[in-house]
């Protein structure tokens, strides 16, 4: 299995390699279309053969010896609870996006789906890794190939968009560069025997403790980078702009994949490393999230272009996966896990829908649409399916984790606030009102537009690539434990240990050196870990 976990992450590089070499441009398509579906079949058994109860412990490891002489940097790939979704959410829609770009993408064909493939790798990357370094390397790869799917393939705008996208993200990450080597170096110094060491496994342990003043200066820049990458406001304007002129792929893997790596960071980064500091900015952290909740939600009421609305949902949306994260309880945390793949399936599907229309019509406006539901009947189910998932019907994924995220805010001891709750709740209400709107407005009422009368419904390869989608939206929020089993016993070992570390930390503090925050807290310890039990057992 760890050899099967290898070829995963790195079958779409060969793939490269193969569409360099087609002839044709429909070669390079079904070349595309066969390595990405390969990798997701080859992925599968990586969850069925997943151990639920060791969730906690990564599976199918790679280790080798140490990649740079005089450093303790390994190459080191696995998976546990908090990746193995993401993870296959990433190989799932490998073939989706290929799909999508199937007859849309006309000029350089072969650097367009090489960049894909390239993409698929590094974030394969990002979520099997178990080494800082190793994770970094990934998390970077990444942002090459978006570069250039936004500024080749992309809108009128693209030059902007490809240049605030860069930016942002690379500044973000290279403040978390000097982090890293400061915790590689000091990590060797306390128990690596002065060897620079960067294992994943090693750092979350409770023989690797930082600090009261560093881990406020380590927190703060590796956060800032995963809250660019989130983006979690006021740290989110590089996202409309983005989303609004990459291409429909580019757009699908930026909001289903790509934006998961920010939050994704802050739980296996972030908590285990820097837990006294996630407690102590919690209810910071928490204001923005919800400040993000309701702006990204305002705005997005007031977008006439259909796929700017969506990217401002997204804003929206994560600031509820950022408010579960820093609940820093089991059910809050669990629910932003689940909302991560839930936003990725509702909010991935909705850039698809928006694409093919786009495709159709060579427009995103609102008002340039209306009455095309008898038009396109199925394209108007798969429509409202997605939008209901959006906006959180019960029944659907969505619901899932919002719910858990709000229950989280209610009865977080680290937030300990429930007018953030309240006021997240609001999202969901305006989250119902500029779906609902868009969608009448788009698919109902008089066809004005006479070239909305030519339009033709989803052909059999647009409904193939939807299906999947669909079927695990409703899965989701039908059988929500089916998938949250494979986090649940790592989420209440991750929190357990963090507040046994966050205490040790205290325990050896010194009250006259501790930096302001901390000498407020130094006496009040919250248990985190306790209340989390409570959670689970409720």
């Amino acid at each position: 299995m760890e050899t099967l976990l290898n070829i995963t992450i790195y079958l779409p590089l060969l793939g490269v390699l193969g569409i360099l070499a087609a002839k044709s441009d429909e070669a390079i398509r079904w070349i595309a279309l066969a390595v990405t579906s390969v990798t997701f079949a080859i992925s599968l058994p990586l969850i069925f053969n997943f151990d639920v109860a060791g969730s906690h412990i990564a599976q199918y490891v790679t280790e080798t010896d140490s990649l740079v002489y005089g450093l303790d940097i390994k190459y080191i790939v696995g998976l546990d609870g908090l990746s193995l979704l993401l993870f296959m959410l990433t190989t799932l829609f490998g073939p989706i996006v290929v799909l999508s770009a199937w007859t849309s993408v006309k000029k350089h064909v072969g650097g367009f789906f090489a960049m894909l493939m390239l993409l698929q790798t590094g974030s394969l990357g990002v979520f099997a890794s178990l080494d800082l370094v190793v994770f970094y390397v990934f998390f970077e790869l990444t942002l090459i190939p978006m570069y250039f799917l936004i500024g080749i393939w992309g809108g009128a705008d693209r030059i902007k968009a490809t240049i605030k996208f860069f930016l942002y993200t690379l500044v973000g990450s290279l403040i978390m560069l000097v982090a890293l080597v400061y915790v590689g170096y000091n990590a060797g110094a306390m128990i690596n025997d002065g060897v620079f060491i960067t294992d994943w496994r090693v750092l979350s342990g409770m023989d690797y403790q930082i600090g009261l003043v560093e881990q406020t200066w380590l927190f703060s820049a590796f956060a800032l980078a995963f809250f660019i990458k989130v983006p979690l406001f006021p740290f989110h304007t590089w996202l409309p702009y983005a989303h609004t002129e990459a291409p429909t792929a580019g757009s699908v893997v930026l909001a289903a994949i790509m934006l998961k790596m920010g939050t994704y960071g802050l739980i296996r980064f972030c908590l285990p490393l820097f837990p006294n500091a996630m407690v102590e900015f919690a209810p910071f952290i928490a204001l923005l999230a919800v400040i993000g909740i309701v702006y990204g939600a305002l705005v997005a009421m007031v977008q006439k272009d259909v796929k700017k609305l969506v990217a401002y949902s997204s804003v929206s949306h994560l600031g509820f996966v950022v408010l579960g994260l820093f609940a820093l309880n089991s059910i809050g945390v669990q629910g932003a896990i689940i909302q991560m793949i839930n936003h990725g399936l509702s909010t991935g599907a909705l850039f698809l829908i928006v694409g093919m229309i786009y495709d159709r019509r060579h427009s995103r406006m609102i008002e340039d649409f209306g009455g095309i539901t008898g038009i396109m009947p199925v394209f108007a189910v798969f429509f409202l399916l997605a939008t209901f998932a959006s906006i959180g019907l019960p029944g659907l994924n969505g619901f899932v984790g919002e719910f858990l995220i709000l229950m989280g805010a209610f009865t977080s001891e680290t937030i300990d606030n429930i007018w953030f709750a309240i006021f997240a709740t609001t999202g969901v209400i305006l989250a119902a009102i500029y779906m609902l709107w868009m969608f009448r407005r788009v698919m109902f009422g008089p066809v004005i537009k006479e070239e909305n009368k030519k339009l033709t419904d989803l052909n059999a390869r647009e409904i193939g690539l939807l299906i999947p989608v669909m079927i695990f939206i409703i899965w989701i929020g039908i059988r929500p434990t089916h998938f949250t089993q494979f986090s649940e016993h790592q989420v209440t070992v991750l929190l357990e240990q963090a507040e046994e570390k966050r205490a040790n930390v205290l325990e050896a503090a010194n009250p006259t050196e501790l930096p302001g925050w901390a000498s407020r807290f130094y006496d009040i310890t919250p248990n985190i870990a306790e209340f989390s039990k409570e959670d689970t057992n409720e």
